[in-house]
């Protein structure tokens, strides 16, 4: 009691910063010095130069950069039917920050978090396909970071979407053109919009047709013969068969 008495009639600045220690783990207390620090670190400029406005004062600059994305620590492109997207992720290790980029836009931001480790989910593409990063202590203060899509770890996705679609990609009229087929619902993207397709049989199978800038196309499918192969896709633009590629 003596001591704590002692503690309240001291007159300096860190008087409370002694009397929270006393109440805390070593290992909270190390977070609480590291938060007031930083803290510390950005009002003392602002109150030294007595200027109230914003750190950045162009509205119309883009949604982050690299400079400002200190704390990033991974960054992973998955393709999708919808296009290829670019996730990136911050974690600030001192201040528990967690924060995730869709193709540069903001979707989770999360500020002083306790607990380092755990998993962010959220959405990517047109077709809000699931997405979550997991965060894993290796040793000490190092930690591994995993993407997974719709349940699977990002490697094993892919290995099955590239039995479920098929990518091609062709140039028309000094323009790139990305299309996909998902065989099992027949749809057609092509750079990031779901087609408007047509069936129709033919003697020797199906064939999807659509338009791509005023260019006929279609996505002729036949038999392969042999059972592990399967049906065999194929893009023709303009009467001209434009080779797959793998992604």
């Amino acid at each position: 009691m003596q001591f704590k008495k002692w503690i309240a009639k001291l007159e300096n600045p860190f008087a409370d910063i002694i009397f929270v220690a006393l109440n805390l783990s070593l290992l909270q207390f190390c977070f609480f010095l590291s938060w007031l620090l930083i803290g510390l670190q950005a009002v003392l400029p602002t109150m030294a130069s007595g200027d109230d406005s914003p750190i950045f004062e162009d509205d119309e600059s883009p949604p982050y950069s690299l400079e400002k994305m200190t704390d990033l620590v991974a960054v992973w492109d998955v393709a999708l039917s919808d296009g290829v997207h670019k996730i990136e992720f911050e974690h600030g290790t001192t201040s528990g920050k967690r924060v995730v980029y869709v193709d540069g836009k903001e979707e989770v931001r999360r500020e002083w978090m306790f607990k380092l480790v755990g998993k962010e989910t959220f959405c990517v593409g047109a077709a809000k396909t699931k997405a979550t990063i997991n965060i894993d202590a290796i040793s000490g203060f190092a930690y591994e970071y995993t993407l997974e899509i719709n349940g699977k770890s990002l490697k094993k996705y892919m290995e099955n979407r590239s039995k479920t679609t098929n990518t091609w990609v062709l140039h028309l009229d000094g323009e790139d053109f990305r299309v996909v087929l998902e065989k099992d619902t027949m749809d057609v993207w092509c750079n990031g919009k779901k087609m408007e397709t047509a069936g129709e049989f033919v003697d020797d199978g199906t064939e999807t047709h659509f338009s791509i800038a005023n260019h006929d196309c279609y996505i002729k499918a036949v038999s392969s013969g042999k059972r592990k192969e399967g049906i065999i896709h194929t893009l023709i633009v303009d009467n001209r068969e434009i080779p797959e590629i793998l992604e």
